[in-house]
């Protein structure tokens, strides 16, 4: 094998390439990359055994053929070198890369034992446009669960009805939701997406306005931009009813400036770490008073203007939760709605009702 390519194709592709491979397995085969040069094209595919995800870019291939490599280290040297074309040769037992005067000599391993990528036919789709499922994304996956005991929850739940597009995550300290309003784009679904196939996703080269369909087959999804394809296991379980934890009524309301908020509550954070994250919010007249306490290094207090709705309540959140909600929800304007401080609070822009974060009260300590 011996292609060339640039390094820009060449790191883009293994940004989506490298996104499915696994950094911690018992079979080094899926620690590293497929690369396949055929046809005046080189192939990188990743796997970690439940999910692949390939990307093909334009080459110069002087002879066929393919040869697995370490992913990270490929990686790390394809991120570090500068712009210009890098060579790829298999040589014996190694792979050799050249750019300029740089040369790299990698251990390479056989292609033939490298999991194929499976041959999938979708049965039910939605089509959405990229920018909008960019948005989407965003808009919820700060609230995916790392718990690996709870399989679900490390996962995105899609629900579409024909009508509404629906995403939820959670970690069961906060909950995030995302509505699109939209007939027309898709079958009904409902399946639970890992959040490492997003990722993969947010990383196609796709314009905010190109067209993205993700088609979904049995226990499986799928998605083939022609220059990419994504495969990944969907995760099996029953999700929780994400609905009863919505609350259905609030007799308090904040509202208040997002930008303002967040900055108060970053600053807050250089103590809050000493104390589980607590930061404690105090409704006064027309201002919340942030406050928060660290045994060993002191006090901070900070003052957010707002406009009140029977808002004399003081309760405590995580202030890295309340950070993450307020990144995601874009807008100037944030309301939070409340009954009791011993009770979820649900944040959301001024101007929407589609998007959302219930978040847990922390005890006041």
């Amino acid at each position: 094998m011996k292609v060339t390519v640039t390094r820009k194709d060449l790191s883009d592709a293994l940004d989506i390439a490298a996104g499915a491979s696994s950094v911690r397995t018992a079979l080094p085969v899926l620690a590293s990359i497929r690369l396949e040069a055929k046809n005046g094209a080189l192939t990188l595919l990743g796997c970690d055994g439940e999910m692949w995800a390939d990307a093909k870019c334009a080459a110069r291939v002087d002879d066929e053929g393919s040869v697995c490599v370490q992913q990270k280290l490929l990686s790390d040297i394809a991120h570090q070198l500068p712009e210009g074309e890098v060579e790829l040769s298999l040589e014996g037992t190694q792979v050799f890369l050249r750019l300029g005067m740089s040369e790299w000599k990698l251990m390479a391993f056989p292609a033939d034992d490298f999991p194929p990528i499976p041959d999938i036919t979708a049965t039910g789709s939605l089509n959405l446009k990229f920018g909008q499922l960019i948005k989407a994304m965003a808009s919820v996956s700060y609230a995916v669960s790392d718990d690996s005991s709870r399989p679900v929850l490390t996962g995105v739940l899609f629900s579409y009805d024909s009508e509404t597009l629906t995403m939820v995550a959670t970690d069961t300290h906060r909950m995030a939701v995302h509505k699109i309003h939209q007939e027309g784009i898709g079958s009904d679904v409902t399946a639970i997406v890992p959040e490492k196939a997003l990722r993969i996703i947010r990383n196609l080269r796709l314009g905010m306005d190109d067209d993205i369909t993700i088609g979904f087959a049995d226990s499986r999804l799928v998605v083939d931009i022609g220059t990419a394809r994504i495969v990944s296991q969907l995760l099996n379980g029953q999700y929780p009813n994400w609905e009863r934890v919505v609350p259905s009524e609030y007799t308090r309301v904040w509202t208040m400036d997002r930008g303002e908020l967040f900055d108060n509550v970053k600053r807050a954070m250089i103590l809050a770490r000493d104390s589980a994250n607590r930061i404690r919010f105090s409704g006064q007249g027309e201002k919340v008073v942030i406050s928060v306490r660290s045994e060993d290094k002191g006090e901070a207090k900070e003052e957010v203007a707002m406009v009140s709705k029977n808002g004399e309540v003081d309760i405590a959140f995580n202030g890295r939760y309340v950070m993450d909600a307020l990144n995601a929800l874009e807008s100037d304007g944030i309301r939070a709605e409340m009954t009791e401080s011993s009770r979820p609070a649900v944040l959301r822009p001024t101007e929407s009702e589609d998007t959302f974060c219930v978040v847990m009260p922390m005890a006041m300590g």
